[in-house]
């Protein structure tokens, strides 16, 4: 006989994980299906939580071959990183919230089913990998995220052409990297083996790195990359890529229409992921599909009653769709809520925060300027420097700015966009702020405490009414 649910939920990353544990919360029997050895998808084991700790191992190194700068004296030789190490604690940490994340399940009684599933259609789940089985459920969740793509021409041998999949897991530095692509996961990378010692350089197709970000910011980095020595190709195409000996070596055609040779130990293929659908069932069971994502309405549901998908695998409304760990969260938990007969609303992906882990980090949420005069507002920016502040001299941290795209008719603040020192964590503001809708001369008239780096984001709203205190 098949195990009967109330829940089951395909994948077991950010959305799946959290779907499961907010449906149990709310009374629900509950089952998760995951092929992979621990909990958590692609963020906790390949993603985010593994390539944020290498960062910190960079920074760390950073702060350690600067320690003159600070008085601090150092034995003789040049400090060094040892991957291995290096490994061991990021492995350490990433087995550590996978742990967090099954002891939850046991809490809330969610059973873990470990294999690969398929629609079989009528609510039922086949498990046809691992533990073979079948499972009935009164609502099915569709949370199979994405995987890393390549480009045509470009094959991945997980060697020396490869995915951020093997990136987290080098064993040494390479003396040289070329990386192909500069959203979030190519800058990341760019910053971790710059400062571990690689030669690096970063090659853009479109006409600037982090194209989805405010132009100001993209100009920040780049000019802030230039300044680490890190070389940036952007309006730039390869059209060949190979191996030869120990080197792969790449053919890339200039803005000028030039032909530029490239070569580099490792060729990092950061140009975006697709989803995972292959092997589900989904079309065959006569669910919309959108180039392969799982087409979904404002509140998830598909095109077959009582399956809903969430998360990187989705379009909304044929909308793209940001694929982002908390927005996948976000998802979940309207979901499980929505199946659980609360009342739930569409959420604003204008208001979804993005944070880059790069050096110098950067924060965003809302619209871009560009953006707010595409939508017909009558535009106001204020921006202030992290360098005048005095908590950044004393960190050593002054690159960047706090930048406020705001309606000025309304004075609302319609985006926020940082660049600089603990913008990953200081957004949250910003996110709040357009949550409440609040205006420019709302965020004047916060408080922000002294000397902290939150300053920036009152000192540039001052700036957006022409009134900036120290500047």
């Amino acid at each position: 006989m098949a195990a009967s649910y109330d829940v089951v939920v395909i994948g077991a990353g950010p959305g799946g994980y959290v779907a499961a544990i907010r449906a149990a919360q709310l009374g629900k029997k509950v089952a998760v299906v995951e092929k992979q050895k621990a909990l958590g998808g692609t963020c906790l084991i390949w993603g985010c939580i593994p390539t944020k700790a290498l960062l910190e191992h960079a920074h760390a190194l950073e702060v350690i071959q600067n320690a003159g700068e600070w008085g601090v004296s150092m034995p003789s030789g040049a400090p060094a990183i040892d991957m291995r190490q290096v490994h061991a604690r990021k492995d350490k940490v990433v087995a550590g919230l996978t742990r967090g994340i099954e002891f939850l399940f046991r809490k809330n009684k969610i059973d873990w089913v470990k294999g690969t599933a398929r629609l079989a259609g009528g609510g039922r789940v086949e498990v046809v990998e691992g533990e073979r089985q079948t499972l009935e459920a009164a609502d099915v969740i569709l949370a199979t995220g994405s995987a890393a793509r390549s480009v045509p021409g470009i094959e991945i041998d997980r060697r020396r052409i490869i995915t951020s999949d093997e990136a987290i897991h080098l064993p040494g530095v390479p003396s040289s990297l070329v990386i192909l692509g500069s959203g979030a996961v190519g800058v990341e990378f760019a910053s971790i083996y710059r400062r571990f010692g690689s030669d690096v350089t970063i090659v853009e197709l479109l006409p600037r790195l982090v194209p989805l970000e405010d132009e100001a910011i993209s100009a920040e980095l780049e000019k802030s990359f230039r300044k680490q020595g890190i070389k940036v190709l952007t309006g730039t195409r390869v059209t060949r890529a190979f191996v030869e000996g120990d080197l792969v070596r790449l053919a890339a055609e200039t803005p000028d229409g030039k032909t530029q040779s490239l070569a580099g130990d490792i060729l990092l293929v950061a140009t975006g992921r697709g989803p995972v659908t292959s092997g589900l069932g989904a079309e065959e069971l006569g669910i919309r599909m959108d180039k392969g994502y799982i087409r979904v309405d404002s509140l998830y549901r598909t095109s077959v009653p009582n399956i809903a998908a969430i998360g990187d695998v989705i379009t909304v409304d044929g909308a793209a769709h940001p694929q982002l760990a908390h927005v996948s969260s976000a998802e979940a938990v309207l979901v499980a809520e929505r199946l659980a007969g609360r009342e739930v609303r569409p959420l604003d992906y204008d208001h979804v925060p993005s944070c880059t882990y790069c050096d110098p980090e950067i924060g965003s949420v809302g619209l871009t300027e560009a953006e707010a005069r595409a939508r017909g507002h009558d535009v106001r920016v204020g921006s202030f420097p992290f360098g005048v502040l005095g908590r950044a001299k004393m960190a050593g941290e002054t690159e960047g700015f706090v930048r406020i795209v705001a309606d000025t008719r309304y004075d609302e603040v319609l985006g926020v966009h940082m660049i600089g020192p603990r913008s990953t964590e200081l957004i949250a503001e910003a996110v709040l702020a357009l949550r409440l809708e609040c205006t420019v001369e709302d965020l004047v008239r916060t408080i922000h405490a002294h000397p902290t780096f939150s300053e920036a984001i009152g000192e540039a709203a001052h700036a957006l009414h022409g009134a900036a205190i120290h500047l």
